[in-house]
Order: structure tokens, then C-alpha cells, then sequence
């Protein structure tokens, strides 16, 4: 699968032709989404100022039940947004038909679909078009691009303040307000290829995988700074998706030369150990029980089920007739797995209980970083769909 994994580096090192950075144009505000109390009897976290208190300190997945879905989207109706990276557009699905119901022309290149802190827009990263297009998720239309340069990825801080633009090969965090874009901090890194990441169960600090150079960086989410930075123990690492366990006590990071995850206590940041997994591990995505990780595997056609309380991988599912399963999300009830098939120009449908493919759905060149919306949570920390 070397063919593979030389594609996935060619296919990402064309992001580095950069334009000129253009002025920034402003979204209309959106009203943040209504915070829900903790409920009596848990022991209180001290979270970062301003983020909705935690429901669960023994899972921070703990609003991620199935078709628990917050106010803000109670009347979306249900679809799995495709970015199409070669094609400049993004597929739209019905899940109940797996059938392509809308096809948006967006800007070059485009990544991820990331819904927004406050649910209520997802923003398709256009990296290479160094823009962001907002869309309606209850009308399905685009809105004006907001000029923002090399967006390879987004994610929100826990307390809904900032928005947070994984500049990849800008070397660059750039902190933005999480409505207009318009940046607030920028913060160089000393890494290449800032790429994924994820936040504690307390939201004070943030996990970052850098792709080019096998390195993880620590990010204090007020300061707005990097703390830390450690170096993968693999020779040509490259680091990619990254989840929090769902009591907090570690995060995981998928590698995909590496082929399996990397296992990392957030709060000392000391040297992981590796959990095999299979040939270019890539995505990461926690059951809506949280007792399971589903996770793709990239270069062999595969998703890994991942069990947090063993602390192993107890199945394997094989996509009939091989495929490339990347980015993807659950959906609302549970009981559908989604992920991008980079390579083969399509998107796979698979049951939750059995892994049983479900459906193959054909869409544009290269799809990326689908997100199946709506999902139960309060709020979204970005990436695909990270919801607490």
C-alpha cells in the first residue's frame, strides 16, 4: 500500500501552492447557544471560564446520547455534507435514501464541513480557494465565502470565544472570532502540517497533531499558546485524527504510517505508546454509547472497533471489495457509521452493529471530511463534528 501512502503525501503537499492573503469580510452574529446546567449530584469540573459546565465528568461525551438533539437543530433535516477536495463542490446525501440530493459549487480545494460552536452554520474549509464558505444546514444553501487563508482545518474553543484555523502549511494557529472570521491571535508553530486536534474534558488545554513532521503539540486555550511539543517515537510518523477518552485521562492519535493510534496521557504529555490498528489509520469517531472508537484504516479498506474500557481492539470490519475510508461521523440514532472514500470517489454507509456496508455512494474526485448533520450535543468544537 506504499502507492497509497505516497498519494495521501502528494495529494496534501499541493496545498503549499499559497495565495496572498486577501481582507477579511464579515458573517452576520450569531446568538451562542443556551448553556445547560449540570445536573445535581456530579462532582463540578473546573472548566475553562465562560464552557457550558460538564454533564459528566466520567464522560465528556456524555450530551452525545442518541437523537439528543439540541434546540438549535431540532428541525435540520438529516444529511452527510461531502467535500469534494477535487471537484471544488461538496455532495449532499439523504441517509435515508443514500442518495446525492444537491451538489454546491464552493471554493478550491475544499477539506472539511465543520458545523459551528452555536450549530448553526457549517463552514466548508476551501484551503487552497483561502476561503470558507458558510452553509444553511435547514435550507442547505451557501452563503457568501469569508476570505480566510490556508483554512485546512477548523475547530471552536470549549467556551464558544474563539474559532481556530489549523493554518497547515501557513506553520500558524490562528484564533478568529467565531462568527465574522476575523483574527484575533495568530500563533506560529514550530511544527509542519498542523492537522487535527481535540480538547481535555476541562477545555483548558487543546492536543494538536502536526502531519509533516511526526510531532503533537499542547495548546493552552486561553492563553492562546503552545505549552509543549513532543516528537511521535516512529521513525516517519504522521500523525492525523485526535480524540479524548471519554473520562479524559488520555487522547488518542491516529497515524497512518504508524498504522495504528497513539495512546498519550493529555495531562503530562509524555511519550505515547502505539496501538495497532491497520495500514494508514486516519479517522477517529466514539460510539454514541462511549464505549467504543470506530476507526478507519485508511491504506487496507478497513474500520477497527476500538473498546475504551479494554483498552484494545476487539473487531475488524472489511469493506466488500476494498475501499478508502477516511473522514466521517455517527448518526443521530447510532446505528450508521459514515466515511469518505478518498480515493475511490465515494462514500460508505456501514451498521454500527454488524459492519455490514450498508451503501456505496458515488460522489465528486477526492472526497475529505464529510459531516453527518445534525448530532446530539450542545455545541460543536469543529473538526467533522466534535460535539459535547
Amino acid at each position: 500500500m506504499n502507492h497509497l501512502r505516497r498519494a495521501v503525501a502528494t495529494a496534501t503537499l499541493l496545498t503549499a501552492v499559497l495565495t496572498a492573503c486577501v481582507p477579511e469580510r464579515p458573517t452576520p452574529t450569531a446568538t451562542p447557544h443556551p448553556v445547560v446546567p449540570a445536573p445535581s449530584g456530579k462532582p463540578a469540573v473546573d472548566g475553562l471560564p465562560g464552557m457550558p459546565p460538564v454533564l459528566d465528568p466520567t464522560d465528556v461525551y456524555a450530551a452525545d446520547r442518541p437523537g439528543n438533539l439540541a434546540p438549535a437543530v431540532r428541525d435540520v433535516p438529516s444529511r452527510v455534507y461531502v467535500p469534494n477536495s477535487e471537484a471544488d463542490t461538496v455532495s449532499v446525501i439523504d441517509p435515508e435514501t443514500y442518495e446525492v440530493v444537491d451538489t454546491i459549487p464552493v471554493g478550491r480545494q475544499p477539506q472539511h464541513v465543520v458545523p459551528s460552536w452555536d450549530l448553526k452554520t457549517l463552514w466548508v474549509n476551501n484551503n487552497r480557494g483561502h476561503t470558507l464558505t458558510p452553509l444553511d444546514p435547514r435550507t442547505g444553501e451557501a452563503g457568501t465565502p469569508v476570505k480566510v487563508h490556508d483554512p485546512y482545518n477548523l475547530y471552536f474553543t470549549p467556551d464558544g470565544k474563539h474559532a481556530v484555523v489549523m493554518a497547515s502549511l501557513d506553520r500558524e494557529l490562528v484564533f478568529r472570532d467565531p462568527h465574522t472570521m476575523k483574527p484575533v491571535k495568530t500563533e506560529p508553530v514550530d511544527c509542519h502540517g498542523v492537522n487535527h486536534a481535540d480538547f481535555s474534558l476541562d477545555g483548558r488545554y487543546f492536543i494538536v497533531s502536526c502531519e509533516f513532521s511526526g510531532e503533537l503539540l499542547k495548546v493552552d486555550t486561553a492563553r492562546m499558546e503552545v505549552v509543549e511539543q513532543l516528537k511521535l517515537p516512529f521513525e516517519g510518523a504522521m500523525p492525523q485524527d485526535v480524540k479524548v477518552s471519554p473520562d479524559g485521562k488520555r487522547f488518542y492519535v491516529a497515524d497512518m504510517m504508524a498504522d495504528g493510534m497513539w495512546v498519550l496521557d493529555g495531562d503530562r504529555f509524555a511519550e505515547p505508546t502505539l496501538l495497532p490498528t491497520g495500514e494508514g489509520c486516519h479517522g477517529l469517531y466514539v460510539s454514541r454509547d462511549s464505549r467504543e472508537m470506530y476507526v478507519s484504516n485508511r491504506g487496507e479498506g478497513t474500520v477497527s472497533v476500538f473498546d475504551f474500557a479494554r483498552g484494545r481492539v476487539t473487531r475488524k470490519w472489511r469493506l466488500p471489495g476494498g475501499g478508502s475510508p477516511d473522514m466521517g461521523g455517527v448518526s443521530a440514532d447510532g446505528r450508521v457509521l459514515w466515511f469518505s472514500g478518498r480515493y475511490d470517489d465515494e462514500v460508505y454507509a456501514i451498521d454500527t452493529r454488524t459492519g455490514a456496508q450498508l451503501a456505496r455512494v458515488p460522489v465528486g474526485s477526492a472526497p475529505h471530511g464529510l459531516a453527518v448533520y445534525p448530532q446530539p450535543g450542545r455545541y460543536s468544537l469543529g473538526h467533522t463534528g466534535i460535539f459535547r
